[in-house]
């Protein structure tokens, strides 16, 4: 019922398709991501996208991921894509040699749940890099 795969974000069609997806699921709340950066997968139902994620380099946590951007449109919660688009952020990781992937989420507990069920852990960075009650987490992959 559901596919997900990784995808070119450096391909016209697909890089609008992630915009859409991203106003429709962050509306003004979240800037847009530069999707030439890092890897994105989006995640269909039948032909049609209805999720995406991404992961770049992490700048805060050595030999890291940072899962930078995840969105479900609205009819489709509850499916579990959150956590499957997670875990192919993490397959990918271990491909590439990193220790951990880390993120953070901000005044939505939805996600929030969906880290902790990823199997994620409430971390302090040594250096914060969002607001003040921002919750940061990480998992580790080795």
């Amino acid at each position: 019922m559901y596919r997900i795969c990784m995808v070119d974000a450096g391909e016209d069609e697909i890089a609008e398709t992630l915009g859409d997806l991203h106003r429709l699921t962050f509306l003004d709340g979240a800037t847009l991501p530069r999707f030439e950066l890092g890897a994105w997968w989006l995640a269909y139902h039948d032909d049609q996208a209805i999720a995406f994620a991404g992961v770049v380099p992490s700048t805060h946590a050595r030999k890291s991921g940072y899962f930078s951007r995840v969105g479900v449109l609205h009819r489709h919660w509850g499916r579990g894509l959150q956590l499957r688009l997670m875990r192919a952020i993490e397959a990918r990781g271990r491909r590439i040699g990193w220790n951990s992937i880390v993120s953070d989420t901000t005044d939505n507990p939805v996600s929030a749940n969906n880290f902790i069920q990823a199997g994620y852990r409430l971390y302090e960075p040594k250096v914060p890099w969002a607001w003040s009650h921002t919750l940061y987490w990480r998992k580790w992959l080795r």
